[in-house]
């Protein structure tokens, strides 16, 4: 452990930063803050609105459906588009949105967008969502949650002209909950000095100008700062073309295995995630005893979520993961599938899922 108020934290801290900008691929400005991916969808609300200004939340999942309800909770006035589980925002959608919105006098302040939905295995379009946005109402702020995505899929901060970017520290960056990091353009600098949600410790005024010292305003999470600094050189090693590579041949193990076993595959084939796939359970398998006899075999893989819970698993493989290491996941899925008695043939999908 070192003194947050030190040269030494100054030292490291400036040379993440500088890190983490090549990998959103961008020069804005960028935050660190102590938090988890929430905290940071917290933040990118609070700095940038205020209360009564018409957002649009766009929500493919869960999280969609989160990002939603920190904009409400907070005040502003949210008109939702809502998109089925398993499927992609589409952006003349987007565009016809905000148009409405504009139409009824209340010009988006802001549009809330998710770029890899781990709910359903979903990536967004996220270029052609947020080219369409931009083109249907100027000014108004790209907001963009990135948690699970970014650093593991391609993307561009710049160059797809988003406003703010999100991201959580224990995703594809490989180490512990922590931080959470925002990209923040000069755009949304200038709608955070007309906002007025109410913040204090996600205050990124304050933070910036902590920054200007090599410090934070609260106490960071300093050994996991230190932790994202040797993930990122290794990131930077490896190469981000060879990382975007590594996690869409991880995808495509999880979806072929799955398909071999039999599961029908919750997502969209043109927009199914790198990062996680979702696929329905077969009929007649309850997920509580199938879960605990995959961790039996050492296996650990996530449940659905609100209204998929019981319906779906969920295999993620971002960060320090290969395809070999899919692969043998799908084999121990097959193995208990095997032990397992169903009303129709192993790996029969839900009727009409």
């Amino acid at each position: 452990m070192i003194n947050h108020r030190g040269p030494e934290f100054r030292e490291l801290i400036a040379r993440v930063t500088g890190r983490l900008q090549q990998a959103f691929a961008t020069g804005n400005e960028m935050h660190i803050l102590t938090a988890s991916g929430t905290g940071g969808m917290e933040a990118a609300v609070v700095n940038h609105l205020s209360a009564g200004d018409p957002v649009l939340a766009v929500s493919i999942g869960a999280f969609g459906d989160r990002f939603a309800t920190i904009a409400s909770r907070y005040g502003a006035d949210v008109r939702r588009l809502d998109v089925e589980p398993g499927r992609a925002a589409g952006a003349e959608a987007v565009a016809a949105a905000l148009g409405e919105m504009a139409e009824q006098g209340a010009a988006a302040r802001a549009v809330l967008l998710t770029h890899n939905e781990t709910s359903t295995g979903v990536t967004n379009p996220l270029a052609r969502l947020a080219a369409a946005a931009r083109a249907a109402s100027p000014e108004t702020l790209i907001i963009v949650d990135a948690i699970s995505g970014l650093g593991a899929v391609p993307f561009e901060t710049d160059g797809w002209d988003l406003d703010v970017v999100v991201t959580g520290s224990q995703k594809s960056w490989m180490v512990p909950p922590g931080l959470a990091m925002i990209a923040t353009s000069e755009r949304a600098r200038a709608a955070e000095q007309q906002a007025t949600m109410a913040r204090y410790y996600f205050d990124l005024a304050e933070a910036r100008r902590y920054a200007e010292k090599g410090e934070t305003p609260w106490t960071p999470a300093v050994s996991v700062l230190f932790q994202l600094d040797v993930a990122l050189e290794l990131l930077e090693r490896e190469g981000y073309p060879r990382i975007f590579a590594r996690h869409a041949a991880c995808g495509e193990a999880a979806r072929s295995g799955l398909r071999r076993l039999g599961f029908k595959l919750l997502a969209e084939p043109e927009h199914a995630s790198d990062t996680v796939t979702a696929a329905w359970l077969p009929e007649g398998l309850a997920w509580p005893s199938f879960n605990a006899a995959l961790r039996e075999r050492g296996l650990v893989v996530a449940g659905g979520q609100g209204k998929l819970t019981g319906q779906i698993m969920r295999i993620g493989h971002l960060g320090a993961v290969q395809p070999t290491e899919v692969e043998e996941a799908v084999e121990i899925i097959g193995q208990v599938l095997t032990t397992v008695e169903l009303p129709a043939r192993a790996g029969a999908v839900r009727a009409g899922a």
